[in-house]
């Protein structure tokens, strides 16, 4: 300020010394001469090193899965992120008025199931669907089958999987819970819903047009997209199945989530058991 005034005065034809000013002002001359000298920050090679190589191999993690997975401190690698300039751009969020409805989410392990399907792309097989079950409780991805038919025997064996893998045998289930979807075809087929009550399951469906009600199968799609599908040019059906496997593999046992307390889908269901 002291700078401007002097600066403004001497313009007007006027000159005044600094230290007249500053003791007019009552301001201390080192104060007005004050430059702050800020280093450069600099980066940690063990961090930045280790850090590059894991977001080159999965470019959609973000800071926090980072952190978890290389067992570093969130803080550290989130500023790394920044000074790098690696950090993954946000979607742009606009207003979108919802409506009033139950989220897909479950306060234990086995009170609400959802399931869906999502269609890709196998090469000389043309095109497939892939069915998935998770429990809304542990995130867990307990049951999945890839089609060429996309058909309710695909939905039946994704849950039949799902089934097994929780339970250890397929039969009707001791508690009944429910299990949420879309208005699909598929879902409401007579042989869907049949098999749905054989083993003691409720149905739930989501209101028309409104996927944000099963919003926990569809940001599993997301990340399957971003994660596995887009990174890969399935060359046939078998190629497909055996590296989205793995991916669920890693989604279920190694892939730390946010809404778990960054842990793994398989560490909450132990907890949840």
């Amino acid at each position: 300020m002291i700078l401007q005034i002097q600066r403004g005065l001497r313009e007007d034809g006027f000159t005044v010394p600094m230290t007249k000013l500053c003791r007019w002002f009552d301001v201390p001359r080192r104060t007005v001469y004050y430059k702050p000298v800020k280093a450069n920050p600099k980066v940690q090679d063990r961090f930045a090193v280790s850090i590059k190589q894991m977001i080159e191999a999965e470019p959609s993690f973000g800071y926090r899965t980072v952190a978890s997975l290389l067992r570093f401190n969130k803080s550290t690698v989130q500023r790394v992120f920044q000074l790098m300039g690696w950090q993954v751009r946000k979607r742009a969020i606009g207003h979108r008025p919802r409506i009033e409805a139950l989220p897909s989410v479950a306060t234990t392990p086995n009170e609400r199931w959802t399931t869906g399907l999502y269609r890709l792309w196998a090469g000389r097989d043309g095109w497939q669907t892939l069915a998935l079950v998770i429990d809304c409780h542990t995130r867990e991805l307990l049951g999945w089958q890839l089609s060429r038919s996309g058909r309710a025997t695909t939905a039946t064996a994704a849950l039949e999987r799902a089934l097994i893998a929780r339970f250890g045998s397929l039969g009707r289930v001791d508690r009944s819970f429910l299990l949420r979807s879309d208005n699909g075809l598929v879902f409401t087929s007579r042989a869907y819903t049949r098999i749905v009550r054989s083993y003691g399951l409720r149905q739930e469906f989501i209101t028309p047009h409104c996927p944000q009600q099963n919003g926990m199968l569809e940001r599993v799609i997301r990340t399957l997209k971003e994660q596995c599908v887009h990174r890969h040019r399935f060359e046939t059906q078998q190629h497909a199945s055996r590296v989205i496997g793995e991916w669920i593999r890693f989604y279920n046992t190694r892939r730390p989530h946010q809404a778990l307390g960054m842990k793994t889908p398989a560490m909450a269901s132990a907890l949840a058991a």
